[in-house]
């Protein structure tokens, strides 16, 4: 009976903590999705209990585990019926488009003008002239699409076509040689000793990091 009451008031607790959430808005949640929020919040302050708990610690690890099945199951069920994610996540609101501002749904936001003009601050933008479209994420980030004379040049403006980058691969973490990244590579210990002391380098020890890309160019950073 004790666990059937500890199960029944973490799933209400669960609920409270889901629509406070939701009324406080989305700036409370900063890049996590809701349930990832209130259950993190959650389980550090049970867990806290659990480590003082030392007549019945079954009581707050059973309300953990509740907490993370609760968890699960709205990931679960937000990947496999797309639709239960606006209820349960949001969806993206549009502040401001072609120079207008949308009171109504800087409301529903819970997002206030001094706010607003401080997220574009933060993403660049002083003179919102300069901003086509802001949007307000639902994981209480804002993105920005700039006016288009007003966007960093690219080298399709310019009709240039450059070569592909590709990720850097760590080779050496502080003076160790990662011999799977090389092979990953098509490369051998042999080729990053000679291209090592190519750099001036006595040997791999004296590299703190070293990174290569997909055409082999290899950069190495001395630890200061």
């Amino acid at each position: 009976m004790d666990i059937l009451n500890i199960i029944m008031t973490t799933v209400l607790s669960a609920i409270a903590l889901f629509f406070l959430t939701k009324i406080m808005g989305h700036k409370q949640v900063a890049e996590l999705d809701i349930y990832d929020y209130i259950t993190g919040i959650t389980i550090g302050s049970i867990g806290a209990e659990l480590a003082t708990e030392l007549e019945e610690p079954w009581k707050p690890l059973t309300a953990m585990i509740v907490y993370g099945l609760i968890t699960w199951s709205l990931s679960l069920v937000t990947k496999k019926i797309f639709r239960t994610g606006k209820y349960i996540n949001g969806t993206p609101t549009i502040i401001l488009d072609s120079g207008r501002l949308f009171r109504d749904n800087m409301k529903k936001a819970n997002l206030d003008l001094s706010e607003f003009l401080l997220m574009c601050r933060q993403a660049g933008y002083f003179n919102l002239s300069d901003i086509q479209t802001a949007v307000f994420e639902y994981n209480g980030r804002l993105s920005v699409l700039p006016v288009s004379g007003k966007r960093p040049a690219t080298p399709a403006d310019m009709n240039l076509n450059p070569a592909q980058e590709s990720i850097l691969t760590e080779v050496i973490m502080d003076g160790r040689v990662l011999g799977g990244n090389l092979k990953k590579l098509g490369l051998d210990a042999a080729w990053l000793e000679e291209q090592v002391k190519a750099q001036g380098y006595p040997d791999a020890k004296a590299v703190f990091l070293g990174l290569c890309d997909g055409n082999h160019g290899l950069t190495l950073y001395a630890g200061e």
